[in-house]
């Protein structure tokens, strides 16, 4: 049996973790440069504030409920995640982390008949160790511990656990479980799915494996049998991004060439990690910037280059490079640039890379520093070590809008906590 652990309205959990007063009450997190919604309490959720919206369409509904904004504080939410992982960790031999607040994990050492007994304990722990309220659903199967998950949280009866364990219940969960909110069913499978009349998981489950196959390929075929209760997807072995892409639309214009050749930099750097992470090289960068469209009373103009690479890589020190010197090639000195992206193209797995035989790089020696960087992140926090030609220091404020960003609560003493006694 698997068990999918689910952190609640992750982001706004964390940010309740050190203000306790805000339960209860209606709280938001915004995406990056106070975009967008990212994260809802469920308060938020009950008056109409809706996944993606952004926060200028809101702002009297804001205003209105008192509702609380926060800027995103990945650092912070990443070392709370890191907090719930490694408590779960030492509850299972077989971890697998999905994202920053999601993870499966192994119970069959535990006896069936226990199963959701321990799994409450552990939503009891991480509550007591952590701050942070999770929801585990148990079942066979990896999409149907997603489906219990969603149960788990949406009915408070369950007390944050629900397993599909029979027949029954599968049944029962698949009847009324949308087939859009299935775990890798995305807008236009559901689209082909409801013009066959298939509007809940159970329906898709009744339909024949020939033709999930040919209506959604093999991913839909994968699906379909997990529904059904049976393993078949792993995780390390789902599809690799075919294209990875970092960018930002900039608090204010910026002109400054030295600091939009950092901000390049810090995209294409977070781009080649990504690459890393899924063991892959990409084989063509596209850098971009451009002026913002809505303002007529400025010169326009579209930055845009493409750079095929000689061998394939995920370098991040060879990836900015090129990248940088694609970006100075159509630089214009004087434009008010608003929002600039870097985008990894053709993108194939690291042992596909044939070699160059004029190729006089030492490769060797790149990709065993560029593991003691990653390495060096991974154990004293992303950024500790970056290139040169990153954004370290400097007014942040001028690139992105942060302006109801929380403390670094956990990793900066600064922004420790300072308790007051009477």
């Amino acid at each position: 049996m698997y068990a999918l652990a689910d952190c609640n309205n992750f982001f706004v959990s964390c940010e309740r973790v050190f203000r306790p007063d805000l339960e209860g009450k209606p709280v938001v997190v915004l995406s990056g440069n106070d975009g967008c919604v990212v994260s809802r309490s469920n308060e938020a959720k009950a008056i109409g504030i809706k996944m993606g919206v952004p926060l200028y369409q809101i702002k009297a509904l804001v205003e209105k409920e008192g509702v609380v904004c926060f800027s995103s504080n990945f650092s912070l939410y990443g070392d709370l995640s890191d907090r719930v992982m490694t408590i779960i960790r030492k509850h299972t031999s077989r971890f697998e982390q999905y994202s920053i607040d999601e993870c499966f994990f192994n119970i069959d050492h535990v006896p069936a008949e226990r199963q959701k007994a321990y799994c409450e304990q552990l939503v009891k722990d991480i509550r007591k160790g952590v701050g942070i309220p999770i929801s585990i659903g148990i079942a066979s199967s990896k999409t149907l511990a997603k489906v219990a998950s969603k149960y788990a949280k949406k009915y408070p009866g369950y007390h944050g656990v629900c397993e599909i364990r029979t027949e029954e219940q599968r049944l029962k969960a698949l009847s009324t479980f949308e087939i859009g909110d299935v775990w890798g069913i995305g807008r236009r499978a559901k689209a082909k799915l409801a013009s066959a009349g298939i509007t809940t998981a159970l329906q898709f489950t009744e339909r024949s494996s020939t033709f999930a196959r040919n209506m959604l390929n093999k991913p839909g075929l994968l699906t379909w049998q997990e529904l059904r209760g049976q393993d078949a997807i792993d995780i390390t072995q789902l599809p690799m991004k075919q294209s990875i892409t970092t960018s930002r639309t900039f608090a204010s214009a910026i002109t400054d060439q030295a600091l939009l050749e950092e901000q390049i930099a810090n995209f294409c750097a977070h781009c080649a990690r990504q690459l890393r992470t899924q063991k892959s090289v990409a084989q063509q960068v596209y850098v971009y910037a451009h002026t913002s469209a809505f303002r007529t009373d400025i010169e326009q103009h579209y930055l845009s280059e493409l750079v095929h690479l000689p061998v394939a890589t995920s370098n991040s020190q060879e990836l900015i490079s090129y990248a940088l010197t694609a970006f100075r090639r159509s630089f214009r000195k004087g434009v008010l640039y608003k929002k600039a992206g870097v985008v990894l193209l053709k993108i194939i797995p690291e042992s596909a890379v044939v070699p160059d035989l004029f190729d006089e790089k030492d490769r060797d020696k790149d990709s065993r520093l560029q593991r003691v960087l990653d390495h060096i992140d991974d154990r004293h926090g992303k950024r500790a070590i970056i290139l040169g030609s990153q954004m370290r220091s400097g007014d942040s404020t001028i690139v992105y809008r942060n302006e109801h960003k929380s403390p670094l609560y956990t990793t900066d003493l600064r922004d420790i906590l300072t308790i007051k006694t009477n």
